[in-house]
Order: C-alpha cells, then structure tokens, then sequence
C-alpha cells in the first residue's frame, strides 16, 4: 500500500444536499476525487466563499502546464529537490480535506521538497519566492526539517495578473525541532489563490506558523495541523489587509489528538472599502487522548469603512476534561474613538491619528514574527495600504 493510500480517510459524498457532521474531526478528509464532490457553496466549509470567483479551481482539466516561476534560496546545508508526483515522501502529512486540496493533489504532475538535515540550525532564512502569471496553474510543496533542527521559511507570493495558483503545502517539523514558516501574500488585485497547508508537529517540536495576506482578488487558505507526539507546541499568527472587492478567507483547524500539547492562534484583519470582506473560521478540537492540552485562539478585525465585512467563526469541541485550558475569542469594529480622541487632543490630525491605530493594532503581531527582514517589509506594506486608504483608493 502506498503512503497516500494509507493516509486517505474517505467519506463518501452524494450530490444532493451537503452532508452535516457532528464533529470537526469527522469531515471527509481523501485524496480522491470521487470522496470529496464539487460544493455548492451551502456546506460549512464553503457558505462564506463566492463560489463562482473560485469555482475554476474544482476541477482538474482547467490547469494549464503548471511550470510556475519558483526560486529557493537556502544555505547549503539545505538539500532542494524536484521530484515527479511518485515520491513517496508526498503525501505523507495528512489528506486533503475539500475539493481545492483534492483537487490540487490530483492535478500536479512534480513537486519542490526542501529538507533540513537533523541537528542543524540555519544561520539563515530560506527564502522561496513564487511568481504567478496569467495563467491557472497548480503546486505541490514539500517543507522538511528533521528531528533536532532549527529553520526559518519564508514563502512570498507575488504578481500573477489574472491568473489563479492552487497549491498544496507538506510541512513537517520532526521531534524537538523548531521550525518558522512565513507565508506572505502580495498577489496583483486580480488574482485568484487557493492553498492548503497540512502541518505535522513531531514530539516536543515547536511551530511558528504565520500567514500574511495583503493582495488578491480572492485567497482563501486553509491550515490543518496534525500532532505527532506528546509536548508539541503551535503558535499560528495570521494578518489581513482587506481592500474593495477583496475576498481573503482564511481556515484554521487545529486538531489536539496527542498529550500535553500547546497551540496559541492569533489573527488580526483590517477592512476598508466597499464589498471589502474577511472570513476567520478557527477550528479547535480536544480529542479524548489529549490530556494537558493547553490552547486559546483569538480573532479580531478592525473595520475601517463603510461597506465592508468581516465574518469571524471561532469553534471549539472538547472530548477530554483533563486538560490545561481552552478558549477563545472573536472581536470585529470600528476605531476606537478614546484612541483617536487620545490622539486628536494632542495636536494630531485624524488622518494621521487613525493611521497610527491601524499601525499599532498590527504592530503588536508583526513583532512576534521574529524575522527581522520579514517585519520591516511588513510595516512598510501597511503603511502603504494606508497611504491608498487615505486617497480613496
């Protein structure tokens, strides 16, 4: 049996009505086709998603030669591969879990694999940089870093016009590791992303995983994390900037099937313009063998005009009472006017006032990043959205 076999939990699906299920972890989860049907935009995962800005991606033949501009800068200790769809190290962190992922499994015919050799720490980040362009394309890749290492990612998605990338992410982070992995997105307005990343956490491995998305028509991603051992820890820290007509749409399922293990989730969005819209979805399950789990998730969203929305859906499921702790929260409004009162009665003008609220709600996230690169880049992105905010853009 091959290990995409093996992974496979399928459930079958009929083309009626959407099926319910009664827990986050009993979603179909396969890596055919058949298990997993085309949506009709009313079942869970999909009733936030314009199904018809994203639907190009529910089948295999709209593909075209998926030959999509990647560059990998790493240190040499770093081994970089380009492998065909038959390696078996593929497929090895979970399943895909809706008709983008499977569907992006299906289409890709090779694939990069990064591996971090054991007992080593980077002395530099590995940057991979990926190109879109105007035609629809699928990616496959694989990011590995072996028991005892340290490693810092970063994965930046730019330009691509009007073209569409749906991709899969393997991360693996082996026992007592400590891996961060940045995922930016800065696409043309016009773009269309769908992504899946599917996170394995060895035992007594802590994860950094941070996802920042500022550009696209549409981009929606999913994370699913899979705990390998007792004593992992998880930190997801995700941040928004929402324009017009954007729809950016992030997915979050943290699934605590392993002892004493951590996970804090962090996302923080800001919207403006019309038709402007964010979804949050933070899945959090406590399984029966997760004794000492401690985990928090929080969302909150600054609304910074009129016509704009953001859909925030924390879910939290225990199957154990032997635990640490477990909450969360959700928060989405408009400025905080003691701030901007705070500000104004110091001389400065409410332009600048409200741009430095923005910047300090955001503030407090980018500065966990750790990447010193990354959060200076990040700033002036902000800045720039702000900038466009205040001409009307």
């Amino acid at each position: 049996m091959t290990t995409q076999e093996t992974m496979a939990r399928p459930h079958s699906h009929g083309a009626g009505a959407p099926v319910a299920h009664s827990s986050r972890g009993d979603r179909p989860t396969s890596f055919s086709l058949s298990d997993i049907a085309v949506p009709h935009g009313r079942e869970e995962d999909w009733r936030f998603t314009p199904m018809r800005r994203i639907e190009k991606l529910f089948e295999t033949q709209n593909f075209e030669s998926e030959s999509l501009g990647v560059r990998i800068d790493a240190p040499e200790e770093v081994l970089v591969e380009e492998v065909t769809r038959d390696d078996q190290r593929l497929g090895s962190v979970l399943a895909p879990g809706d008709r983008t992922s499977v569907v992006a499994w299906n289409a890709f015919t090779s694939a990069q694999i990064v591996t971090v050799p054991k007992k080593t720490e980077l002395s530099a980040p590995i940057m991979i940089d990926i190109d879109g362009d105007e035609l629809t394309r699928v990616q496959h890749l694989a990011l590995r870093v072996e028991s005892q290492s340290v490693a810092t990612i970063v994965m930046n998605h730019r330009g691509g016009g009007h073209g569409a990338l749906n991709q899969t992410v393997e991360i693996e982070a082996g026992d007592a590791s400590d891996l961060t992995i940045v995922s930016i997105q800065e696409w043309d307005d016009e773009f269309l992303h769908a992504s899946n990343h599917r996170i394995a956490i060895g035992r007594d491995a802590k994860v950094r995983h941070i996802i920042v998305t500022l550009g696209g028509d549409l981009v929606r991603i999913c994370s699913d994390t899979d705990y390998r051992g007792p004593g992992g820890e998880l930190t997801m820290l995700g941040l928004y900037f929402v324009d017009s007509g954007q729809h950016l749409e992030h997915r979050v399922f943290v699934d605590h099937s392993q002892p004493n293990c951590y996970s804090r989730v962090t996302y923080k969005g800001a919207l403006q313009g019309k038709d402007a819209h964010s979804v949050w979805i933070g899945d959090c399950l406590i399984r029966e063998a997760a004794d000492g789990t401690d985990t928090y998730e929080l969302n909150r969203n600054l609304v910074l005009s009129e016509g704009a929305k953001a859909d925030s859906v924390p879910n939290l499921e225990i199957e154990n009472g032997e635990i640490i702790g477990a909450g969360h929260a959700s928060a989405t409004g408009r400025f905080d006017d003691e701030q901007l009162f705070y500000l104004m009665s110091r001389g400065i003008a409410e332009a600048d006032a409200r741009r430095l609220v923005v910047r300090g709600f955001f503030a407090e996230l980018i500065e966990q990043i750790g990447v010193p690169q990354v959060q200076e880049h990040l700033m002036n992105a902000i800045e720039k959205e702000l900038e466009r905010a205040a001409l009307g853009a």
